[in-house]
């Protein structure tokens, strides 16, 4: 578990960063999809869900879990075939992540990240874009 201070530029400089974001997406993408088929089904987005989910979250019940799916699959199965694609999850992620941003405001926040986290990932990207602009 790491700390960092985070705020919405964090997470939206993140997003409009396509190739940073984009392979984080990928990696995430391949991640869920356990059986490779390059498609994700409502119980590997399920199974997901945790990764999803920021540190300290408690376990939902199950029609809550089922509720927010089905919103998710009607929103973001764009060719509604029952399965999320690359291109229908980066969506998701894009959604996610802007929605998080909305949240956190431009006060910074300290939170505390899982290693492999979306924040994490936001606040890596960050970091080295910090590091390479010369003081």
């Amino acid at each position: 578990m790491n700390v960092a201070v985070v705020n919405s530029n964090t997470l939206t400089e993140f997003v409009n960063d396509a190739t940073n974001f984009d392979t984080f997406v990928n990696e995430w993408f391949a991640m869920i999809d356990t059986n490779g088929e390059g498609s994700l089904s409502r119980d590997q987005v399920r199974g997901g869900f945790g990764m999803f989910m920021p540190l300290g979250s408690y376990s939902h019940p199950q029609d809550e879990v089922d509720s927010v799916l089905e919103l998710i699959f009607t929103r973001f199965d764009e060719d509604h075939n029952g399965s999320l694609d690359l291109n229908e999850f980066k969506k998701l992620m894009t959604e996610i992540m802007n929605a998080v941003a909305r949240g956190i405001g431009g006060s910074p926040i300290i939170v505390a990240l899982e290693k492999d986290s979306l924040l994490m990932k936001a606040v890596q990207r960050e970091l080295l874009v910090t590091q390479s602009c010369p003081s």
